[in-house]
């Protein structure tokens, strides 16, 4: 199987070819794809409903057994596509505890981490268009 990642894909109905897409996307556009939505405040200033993710944004779980559970985010896994929160971990039976790995379209973004001078002029820039 060839490891090419086509950039002429538009879509396809075909779930396998998504699938395929996404697992063969280079990580600057894989990273993209980890967007969570913003919560209806963040909407409003910043008039954008998702953005990426990144470590130290403050996120709320809105779907599985950690519903409506807080806390910030540790770490981006941009390879597998998921995202781990501070505080969230699981059991295991021989005790020991791991943490959980969610998948950031099942998060909202509540509160943003700003220091990055790139990324808030991007949000600015967003926000003055319309």
């Amino acid at each position: 199987m060839k490891q090419k990642f086509s950039t002429k894909w538009v879509a396809s109905k075909q779930p396998r070819k998504q699938r395929k897409y996404k697992a063969r996307a280079p990580l600057h556009i894989k990273h993209k794809m980890l967007a969570a939505r913003l919560s209806k405040e963040l909407k409003k200033k910043y008039q954008r409903k998702a953005i990426p993710v990144r470590k130290d944004d403050k996120v709320k779980i809105m779907k599985g057994v950690f519903k409506k559970k807080q806390g910030k985010i540790s770490q981006v896994d941009t390879k597998k596509m998921i995202v781990y929160i501070e505080g969230i971990q699981r059991t295991k039976k021989d005790g020991t505890k791991v943490n959980v790995s969610f998948h950031p379209s099942n998060l909202t973004i509540i509160d943003l981490n700003l220091e990055d001078k790139k990324r808030t002029t991007k949000l600015n820039k967003k926000g003055e268009k319309k």
